[in-house]
């Protein structure tokens, strides 16, 4: 038995029927993180011993007739801008290079207590503010599909390490399409949540009005898996939501007949790789196959999406940047004399050139008049993207699109071309700003290379997208290890 090759589910029912322990699949796990990671560098921060000790708890369970939690014994990596209690939490930055933090984010305790068992921390782009996992301060991850293109990011390493088996189930982070991106360049699958139905608390935010934690796994009943393992109410959160907990996985085989599907016209005529959007009209015939009732609609305000989310994400991120500053934590320089140069070398020395990028811009715009008045302006175009998805839920189910609009880059090429890099989360981005949920699933290849279909849902509608990504992956059957 190939251990890591086994779904989420198939390791957690082989524990219970005591076919294999939970040490040996956490043994398992890190004897392939060994064999590969040299290469691929999904991992900022190994966990073995914690690991080990957490399997020997599941198995004590086990042998002692206890309940198990709906994780027990599957092996979970965490993407490294969520804080684990005195596990080293980087962001993939400098600045955070020796960061231990006191406390645990809500999610990680909602793992710990469906007892899930942590490998690691994996690599991400620096404080999730670019698409590619290139950014980081501790190397670029690879795809393992090809290992000289990317995995897309910010979530590269988490979705990297799904793909290669070095983990069954991956926590990420999706401000504007960083969890469905490297889903769909990597040819797993990965969830954004609405926002409000996971705690953020214990995510480090880059932009705290789009930011929302979600879940990776090789196919859509894992994600569901580790989905219905974290959300829920949290006191720490005041933007957590009260919402009645929905049996996920139960009801994911409940089917689409019937289901009413908008295809918006705007997104299929925006710049796309033909061979993407060949894959994406595929899958549209297979989901009126199998009893979806698909149809054209009008996004009008999608063409705004982009400038209206890059207006928004910088000022939110120099606003978080700020703390980072050489003096409560973090990177401090040695090479000052006044406060001013403190806070100067710390914050030159100690941050990348892409989060950099980001803080100036979003200074200017928060501190100048014009930037001023874009800003607000960007938060009225906000609403209306919003209204346009309103308007469509009030008679679909779901909004279908693809993922991205091009296929995996190459290793260097967002440096020659930046703007196709942040282009890749076109799509993804409406979903943020709207506060929706979405799923992006393999649809699809393309000379080797995966295409992802995005399937977009109304607020706290999760089980519409889910049972949607479901019939279809069992009716194409290219997801995962079946």
């Amino acid at each position: 038995m190939d251990i890591v090759k086994l779904t989420a589910i198939e390791m957690r029912e082989k524990l219970k029927n005591k076919e294999i322990s939970s040490k040996e699949i956490v043994n398992a796990h890190f004897d392939r993180i060994e064999e590969i990671e040299g290469d691929l560098n999904s991992f900022i921060t190994l966990t073995k011993e914690e690991a080990l000790r957490a399997a020997d708890r599941v198995d004590n369970k086990i042998k002692n007739g206890e309940n198990l939690g709906i994780l027990a014994g599957i092996p979970v990596g965490v993407k490294d801008n969520i804080i684990t209690k005195d596990i080293r939490t980087t962001c993939g930055s400098k600045i955070l290079e020796n960061f231990i933090p006191p406390y645990e984010a809500t999610v990680i305790e909602k793992i710990k207590n469906a007892d899930g068992i942590i490998l690691g921390k994996t690599n991400m782009d620096e404080f999730a503010a670019s698409y590619s996992t290139e950014t980081s301060y501790f190397g670029v991850t690879k795809n393992p599909i090809d290992r000289d293109r990317v995995p897309g990011g910010s979530s590269g390493g988490s979705t990297a390490a799904i793909k290669a088996g070095e983990v069954a189930l991956a926590l990420g982070s999706d401000t504007g399409g960083s969890n469905r991106q490297p889903a769909s360049y990597c040819g797993v699958v990965g969830i954004k949540p609405t926002y409000g139905l996971v705690s953020r608390y214990g995510l480090i935010s880059l932009a705290n009005s789009l930011d929302q934690i979600g879940t990776f796994g090789r196919n859509v009943a894992d994600a569901a898996l580790m989905l219905e393992a974290i959300v829920g109410q949290d006191a720490k959160d005041p933007t957590s939501m009260d919402i009645e907990k929905v049996d996920y996985l139960g009801r994911l085989k409940e089917g689409i007949e019937g289901m009413k599907i908008a295809l918006p016209k705007e997104y299929m005529s925006m710049d796309i790789d033909n061979r993407v959007k060949e894959q994406i009209m595929k899958s549209v015939k297979l989901l009126e196959k199998l009893g979806g009732e698909v149809e054209e609609v009008s996004l009008p305000h999608s063409e705004h999406a982009w400038s209206t989310y890059y207006l928004i994400v910088v000022s939110e991120i120099s606003s978080n940047m700020a703390r980072f500053d050489g003096i409560r934590y973090g990177y401090r320089t040695k090479d000052y004399e006044t406060l001013d140069e403190l806070y100067i070398n710390s914050r030159t020395e100690g941050f990348g050139e892409e989060i950099k990028r980001s803080i100036i811009a979003g200074t200017y715009i928060l501190s100048s008049k014009k930037g001023k008045e874009y800003y607000n302006k960007a938060l009225k175009v906000r609403t209306l993207i919003k209204e346009d998805f309103d308007k469509v839920f009030e008679e679909y189910d779901i909004v279908l699109a693809p993922t991205t609009p091009n296929l995996p880059f190459k290793i260097g090429d967002s440096v020659k071309n930046p703007f196709e890099m942040y282009n890749s989360g076109i799509f993804n981005i409406p979903a943020n700003l709207a506060g929706l949920c979405a799923i992006s699933l393999p649809c699809g290849y393309v000379d080797g290379l995966p295409v992802g279909l995005q399937i977009m849902g109304d607020r706290f509608k999760e089980l519409n997208i889910l049972k949607t990504a479901y019939a279809f992956e069992e009716e194409l059957s290219i997801g995962g290890e079946r």
